[in-house]
């Protein structure tokens, strides 16, 4: 179902009433708000978002995207009560290929959450080899849209209404997946933004009570920086030792061995991800 972007429906609405004095102007007004708001209920994201669609998860290449703009991310709900990130977010030199997401190490049948009050948009499968298997894409009040995948099982469907904490889906190992594990986006018009800007999972906790989108940099600086090893997280390569990743993280060795409950005497193993700050 398409939907009408807020100032065209304004417009429309206005056109069709015709006050006359001050009174009916007044109650057109409520009426208009009224109208507005309800609205807004049915489809989140009214005034930032140009169309609501059940097809793609990334559909809005004709949106105007804002030079910033900020996220409320009080009222969450984290999305599994599970804290070991296995993958993180970043562009992949060995496969070609950005991860648009943070792996959350879940078991089959364990239960998400929704992570914000919002609307379900998207519930379909890609195929037992392929993308994200069985996923679920909300979009939230505050403007976020958040991508859940690999489920075993969705809960909710199409144009469903939920709360931030409603359960949406099973944890699972659908799709182009290698161990059960929940992938985890968040995205804005489509760019997607490392969801641990936002979630700080191994504290079950948000990072901060807002987070500031600012256009043309989200995207791409956060790739480069992944790539770069650079950022919240690091994943381990052959040969890495904890001196060699915090020289290259600018942190101390006790740091990290702190922030990853690890000593100077473990064992690193390539593909195992480090907390970096």
């Amino acid at each position: 179902m398409a939907m009408v972007g807020l100032n065209a429906f304004s417009q429309d609405l206005i056109a069709r009433q015709a006050p006359i004095d001050k009174k009916l102007k007044s109650v057109d007004s409520l009426a208009l708000q009224k109208q507005i708001r309800a609205e807004q209920s049915l489809y989140p994201g009214l005034d930032i978002y140009p169309s609501w669609s059940n097809d793609h998860v990334q559909a809005y290449g004709d949106a105007i995207v804002p030079d910033s703009y900020t996220f409320d991310l009080t009222g969450f709900c984290m999305p599994t009560s599970n804290t070991r990130i296995t993958d993180i977010f970043g562009y992949r030199p060995r496969r070609r290929r950005v991860h648009n997401g943070l792996d959350i190490k879940v078991l089959v049948g364990d239960t998400i959450r929704a992570a914000f009050d919002g609307k379900v948009r998207i519930v379909k499968n890609q195929g037992r080899r392929r993308g994200y298997g069985q996923y679920i894409v909300i979009r939230h009040d505050n403007g976020l849209e958040t991508v859940y995948g690999h489920l075993s099982k969705q809960l909710v469907s199409e144009e469903q209404l939920v709360k931030a904490g409603d359960v949406i889906g099973l944890g699972g190992n659908t799709g182009r997946s290698t161990g059960s594990h929940l992938h985890f986006e968040t995205r804005f018009l489509g760019i997607p933004i490392d969801p641990a800007l936002m979630f700080d999972f191994e504290k079950q906790d948000i990072v901060a009570d807002s987070y500031t989108f600012h256009k043309g940099k989200t995207k791409a600086t956060t790739a480069r920086a992944v790539a770069a090893g650079e950022g919240l997280f690091y994943k381990v390569k052959k040969g890495d030792t904890l001196g060699r990743i915090a020289a290259r993280q600018g942190v101390s060795i006790d740091q990290l061995c702190k922030l990853n409950r690890i000593t100077r005497k473990t064992i690193l193993r390539p593909g195992q991800v480090l907390r970096c700050s």
